[in-house]
Protein backbone atom coordinates (compact mmCIF):
# COMPACT_ATOMS: atom_id res chain seq x y z
CA UNK A 1 0.00 0.00 0.00
CA UNK A 2 2.99 2.22 0.62
CA UNK A 3 3.83 1.68 -2.50
CA UNK A 4 1.38 3.33 -4.35
CA UNK A 5 1.19 6.09 -1.89
CA UNK A 6 4.60 7.06 -2.82
CA UNK A 7 4.01 6.72 -6.93
CA UNK A 8 0.39 8.81 -6.42
CA UNK A 9 2.16 11.35 -4.19
CA UNK A 10 5.43 11.48 -6.30
CA UNK A 11 4.11 11.03 -9.63
CA UNK A 12 1.63 13.56 -10.59
CA UNK A 13 3.91 16.38 -8.99
CA UNK A 14 6.99 15.59 -10.64
CA UNK A 15 5.15 14.69 -13.97
CA UNK A 16 3.15 18.25 -14.00
CA UNK A 17 6.24 20.03 -13.47
CA UNK A 18 7.68 18.45 -16.58
CA UNK A 19 4.85 18.75 -18.39
CA UNK A 20 4.68 21.93 -18.03
CA UNK A 21 8.42 22.41 -18.31
CA UNK A 22 7.80 20.35 -22.20
CA UNK A 23 4.92 22.59 -23.09
CA UNK A 24 6.96 26.00 -22.12
CA UNK A 25 9.89 24.78 -24.19
CA UNK A 26 7.32 23.41 -27.07
CA UNK A 27 6.19 26.68 -27.04
CA UNK A 28 8.97 28.96 -27.61
CA UNK A 29 9.04 30.68 -24.17
CA UNK A 30 12.42 29.66 -23.04
CA UNK A 31 13.46 32.23 -25.82
CA UNK A 32 13.43 35.50 -24.19
CA UNK A 33 13.44 34.76 -20.32
CA UNK A 34 14.07 36.56 -17.46
CA UNK A 35 14.20 35.50 -13.65
CA UNK A 36 10.64 37.17 -13.38
CA UNK A 37 9.17 34.56 -15.95
CA UNK A 38 10.89 31.92 -14.24
CA UNK A 39 8.85 33.49 -11.22
CA UNK A 40 5.87 33.27 -13.69
CA UNK A 41 6.34 29.80 -14.05
CA UNK A 42 6.27 28.40 -10.70
CA UNK A 43 3.03 30.53 -9.99
CA UNK A 44 1.87 28.77 -12.84
CA UNK A 45 2.89 25.27 -11.71
CA UNK A 46 1.08 26.03 -8.33
CA UNK A 47 -1.84 27.27 -9.58
CA UNK A 48 -2.16 23.86 -11.66
CA UNK A 49 -0.91 21.29 -9.38
CA UNK A 50 -4.66 20.55 -8.43
CA UNK A 51 -5.01 19.56 -11.90
CA UNK A 52 -1.60 17.33 -12.49
CA UNK A 53 -2.86 15.86 -9.14
CA UNK A 54 -5.92 15.04 -10.95
CA UNK A 55 -4.69 14.17 -13.96
CA UNK A 56 -1.68 12.46 -12.79
CA UNK A 57 -3.50 10.12 -10.19
CA UNK A 58 -4.47 7.53 -12.42
CA UNK A 59 -1.76 7.05 -14.47
CA UNK A 60 0.99 6.97 -11.52
CA UNK A 61 -1.06 4.37 -9.85
CA UNK A 62 -1.04 2.05 -12.78
CA UNK A 63 3.14 2.62 -13.30
CA UNK A 64 3.19 2.02 -9.37
CA UNK A 65 1.07 -1.37 -10.08
CA UNK A 66 3.47 -2.27 -13.03
CA UNK A 67 6.43 -1.44 -9.97
CA UNK A 68 4.64 -4.11 -7.78
CA UNK A 69 4.58 -6.33 -10.15
CA UNK A 70 7.92 -6.35 -11.08
CA UNK A 71 9.09 -6.76 -7.52
CA UNK A 72 7.55 -10.13 -7.09
CA UNK A 73 9.72 -11.59 -9.86
CA UNK A 74 13.00 -12.82 -8.01
CA UNK A 75 15.29 -12.07 -11.34
CA UNK A 76 14.09 -8.80 -11.47
CA UNK A 77 16.94 -6.41 -8.95
CA UNK A 78 15.93 -2.87 -7.79
CA UNK A 79 17.87 -1.18 -10.76
CA UNK A 80 16.50 -3.40 -13.70
CA UNK A 81 13.03 -3.04 -12.56
CA UNK A 82 13.53 1.16 -12.05
CA UNK A 83 14.78 1.04 -15.68
CA UNK A 84 11.82 -0.96 -17.17
CA UNK A 85 8.95 0.97 -15.19
CA UNK A 86 10.68 4.02 -16.47
CA UNK A 87 10.88 2.86 -20.00
CA UNK A 88 7.12 1.21 -19.70
CA UNK A 89 6.23 5.09 -18.29
CA UNK A 90 8.11 6.59 -21.06
CA UNK A 91 6.21 5.03 -23.60
CA UNK A 92 2.72 5.33 -22.16
CA UNK A 93 3.78 9.04 -21.77
CA UNK A 94 5.04 9.94 -25.53
CA UNK A 95 2.42 7.77 -27.07
CA UNK A 96 -0.24 9.88 -25.33
CA UNK A 97 1.27 13.67 -25.23
CA UNK A 98 3.44 13.79 -28.07
CA UNK A 99 0.67 13.44 -30.51
CA UNK A 100 -0.86 17.03 -29.59
CA UNK A 101 0.12 20.30 -31.01
CA UNK A 102 1.78 21.17 -34.72
CA UNK A 103 5.20 19.88 -34.07
CA UNK A 104 5.76 16.26 -34.47
CA UNK A 105 8.97 14.51 -34.40
CA UNK A 106 12.02 12.78 -32.29
CA UNK A 107 12.45 15.92 -30.01
CA UNK A 108 8.97 16.39 -28.86
CA UNK A 109 8.72 12.12 -28.85
CA UNK A 110 11.74 12.26 -26.20
CA UNK A 111 10.29 15.26 -24.12
CA UNK A 112 7.16 13.82 -23.38
CA UNK A 113 8.54 10.96 -22.71
CA UNK A 114 10.70 12.13 -20.12
CA UNK A 115 7.47 13.17 -18.52
CA UNK A 116 6.72 9.97 -18.02
CA UNK A 117 10.27 8.20 -16.93
CA UNK A 118 11.72 10.42 -14.41
CA UNK A 119 8.82 10.61 -12.37
CA UNK A 120 8.46 6.92 -12.73
CA UNK A 121 11.94 6.65 -11.75
CA UNK A 122 12.26 8.93 -8.94
CA UNK A 123 9.11 7.21 -7.51
CA UNK A 124 10.59 3.62 -7.73
CA UNK A 125 13.86 4.56 -6.52
CA UNK A 126 11.84 5.84 -3.49
CA UNK A 127 9.94 3.09 -2.92
CA UNK A 128 13.19 1.22 -2.89
CA UNK A 129 14.84 3.09 -0.85
CA UNK A 130 12.58 3.85 2.16
CA UNK A 131 9.28 0.84 1.58
CA UNK A 132 9.94 -2.66 2.91
CA UNK A 133 10.18 -4.91 0.07
CA UNK A 134 8.06 -8.16 0.52
CA UNK A 135 10.43 -11.25 0.88
CA UNK A 136 9.44 -14.33 -0.73
CA UNK A 137 7.58 -17.07 1.55
CA UNK A 138 9.45 -20.04 2.83
CA UNK A 139 7.86 -23.45 3.15
CA UNK A 140 7.56 -24.49 6.41
CA UNK A 141 8.27 -28.08 7.77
Amino acid sequence: MKRYFVFALVGPFVGGFLLLLTTTYQSGYWTQTSLGEVGKLFAVFFKTLQYSYLFGFLPSLMIGAVDDILVHVRRIGPVLRMLLVGVFAFILASLTYSSRGPDSGAVQFILYGLVGFVPAVISSWLVHRYVAEPQPATAST
